[in-house]
């Protein structure tokens, strides 16, 4: 009688989430910005920032700081320390293992301008991902670019293990690139395009890729907010009765437009819902990249319609509707305005819904907002 075959064993669980990807993303992006000359100040600040992220300061030990395996430890510190980052000399002890609080002074900002707003659970996750991929056998012997580099493959790849270059990249890392194909890390590399050793499947950040299978899982929205609570009557007036003047009076005109006829409830959560403002993910600016080069006149067609509709309608259209009118992909309506309103050829009261009007390109090009129709009793301009 044949031997059972043994039962096939079961894969790691991925150690990021798809939002706790787009964390890490971002974490890697904002330390490269960074003034530090060399990749040994930029993989410390990596481990430094994600430690202090919440509230500026953090905890990180001597052992933690020798495991980076850094060429000059003393002048990585020296580096952040020029940026103003507090780093004790406790870390710099060779024979010292106890945790020592260091502090990034970006990191103690308010919400508004934190630039890693991130919960205690998703920091915790991103900084366990950071340690697990840096220890991974075909990473932890490397040279810190090479290192650094596996942090940014690793956590802009698919569950596919495909990935694009990123543009961030730092170009010590990218010159690293053919020692990680020769270590095995890599699979393959043509160009920008890059395929993980399978071995590094769950530490990928889960970034979906064009050289996925149709049959990959479906399309993730880690920047989506989550849907807001209901807005009740007594709520709605409150928040008209505190808002600026132009921003009530356009959110009266929508709420009273009887063209759009829309529910109250609809638009009272669109005025008083948060817009989420992170990195448009990588996949997304690649989509858009193409569907912008077969639309070259997108920027004058939005700013004509958006005139008409703002004559037509009393206030200016949605993202929503402005896509919609002119046939363009639901999906990418987000980043089609965002590059509309960056050139000018669109503008807005910032974070205020139902606000677009023709922007200053589109009125060098002869596109001006009309003289607008009232469509309901008491409207006023928005």
């Amino acid at each position: 009688m044949p031997k059972p075959a043994d039962p096939p064993v079961p894969a790691a669980p991925f150690r990021l989430t798809i939002p706790q990807g787009h964390a890490a993303r971002r974490l890697l992006s904002y330390t490269v910005t960074l003034r530090l000359p060399s990749p040994d100040a930029q993989l410390l600040a990596v481990l430094i920032a994600i430690r202090a992220a919440r509230g500026g300061t953090g905890r990180v030990s001597g052992s933690e700081v020798r495991s980076l395996r850094l060429d000059n430890t003393d002048r990585a510190v020296s580096d952040l320390r020029a940026l103003g980052w507090q780093i004790p000399d406790l870390l710099l002890d060779r024979d010292a293992d106890t945790p020592a609080l260091v502090t990034v002074p970006a990191m103690a900002a308010g919400a508004g301008d934190h630039p890693l707003p991130l919960g205690k659970a998703q920091r915790s996750r991103v900084s366990s991902w950071i340690t697990h991929t840096l220890a991974a056998p075909l990473v932890a012997r490397t040279p810190p670019a090479a290192r650094l580099a596996a942090l940014f493959l690793t956590g802009y790849a698919s569950v596919y293990l495909n990935g694009t270059l990123p543009h961030d990249l730092p170009q010590a890392c990218r010159g690293r690139l053919p020692d990680l194909m020769t270590d095995g890390f890599l699979t393959h590399l043509d160009e920008n395009h890059y395929r993980l050793n399978t071995s590094m499947r769950y530490l990928t950040g889960r970034l979906p890729h064009q050289a996925d299978p149709d049959d990959s899982t479906p399309r993730q929205r880690p920047w989506r907010v989550p849907r807001p609570a209901r807005t009740t009557k007594a709520e709605w007036a409150q928040w008209k009765q505190e808002a600026r003047q132009a921003v009530r009076q356009n959110a009266e005109a929508v709420e009273h437009c009887t063209v759009c006829r829309l529910p109250r409830a609809q638009v009272a959560a669109a005025f008083t819902a948060t817009r989420y403002s992170g990195r448009t993910p990588r996949h997304v600016r690649d989509a858009y990249d193409a569907w912008q080069r077969i639309h070259p006149s997108h920027g004058l067609q939005a700013a004509q319609v958006t005139a008409v509709f703002r004559t037509t309608h009393g206030h200016g259209p949605s993202y929503g509707q402005l896509c919609s009118s002119l046939g363009w992909p639901s999906k990418l309506r987000g980043i089609i305005v965002q590059r509309l309103l960056a050139d000018g050829w669109l503008a807005e009261i910032a974070s205020v819904p139902w606000t677009l009007r023709p922007g200053d390109t589109a009125a060098a090009h002869g596109t001006l907002q009309q003289p607008r129709a009232s469509r309901w009793p008491g409207g006023h301009g928005a």
